[in-house]
């Protein structure tokens, strides 16, 4: 039977959802592990079945994960909730991270300043979470759970932790140039504010620095799943 792994995106435009998990799609490919696509952020569409898959990678999101505001956070933190519960491998990735380290009992504040490119943390478990550079993009922050033991950190803050077959990361493992470029279509189709209200912001920079470094974002990102498979899949 073939691995599968559910991806939840946060793009309410179908057309755009595959291009979101970037360097997500060959690293699972290349272990043989095939994957669908998904999103709660329309109430209208019906909530993938956990029966079918053997691992779940939640993405970023410009909300935020402790905003009762979003209509549909209350539903997806069940979801991931459940999932958890399952002991099903998962991988939470910016908001997913946050989304993971509340179903945990942690907490999720703003950031002491927005991150916001890439950077390099300070990692315990090199294998799993490789020091970086990698992509930062928030302006919030998770403590890890009471259940969790933090894996990595930056100067600002907290950036990776485990608690079973979980990983929640606050950088952007996956990114690549068409992923970036999948978030900048969508802020143009909604006329939202990109980098979180910050002032200033140079999106054409940004998206040049993403192209300089996405070679090395494809293979950290190729890592990571493929330590993080290798430890939680079957296992």
């Amino acid at each position: 039977m073939t691995t599968r792994a559910l991806v939840l995106v946060h793009d309410p435009a179908k057309e755009r959802r595959d291009r979101v998990p970037g360097a997500l799609t060959p690293a699972l490919a290349t272990r043989g592990i095939g994957h669908d696509v998904a999103s709660l952020v329309d109430g209208h569409e019906p909530e993938p079945d956990l029966a079918v898959y053997d691992l779940v990678v939640v993405l970023g999101s410009q909300e935020s994960a402790y905003d009762r505001g979003v209509p549909w956070l209350a539903r997806e933190l069940a979801f991931v909730t459940s999932a958890v519960e399952r002991g099903l491998p998962i991988l939470g990735i910016c908001f997913g991270g946050q989304l993971l380290a509340r179903s945990l009992n942690g907490t999720v504040t703003r950031a002491a300043r927005p991150e916001l490119g890439f950077t390099t943390v300070e990692s315990d478990d090199p294998d799993l979470v490789p020091r970086g550079p990698w992509m930062q993009f928030h302006a919030d922050s998770f403590t890890p759970p009471p259940v969790a033991t933090e894996i990595a950190r930056n100067a600002v803050g907290s950036q990776a932790f485990v608690a079973g077959k979980v990983l929640g990361v606050q950088f952007h493992p996956e990114i690549t140039l068409d992923g970036f470029d999948s978030w900048t279509e969508r802020w143009a189709a909604s006329g939202e504010s990109p980098g979180h209200g910050e002032a200033g912001l140079d999106i054409d920079a940004l998206r040049r620095e993403v192209a300089d470094n996405e070679r090395h974002s494809v293979r950290g990102c190729d890592r990571l799943i493929g330590t993080f498979c290798a430890r939680y899949l079957g296992g």
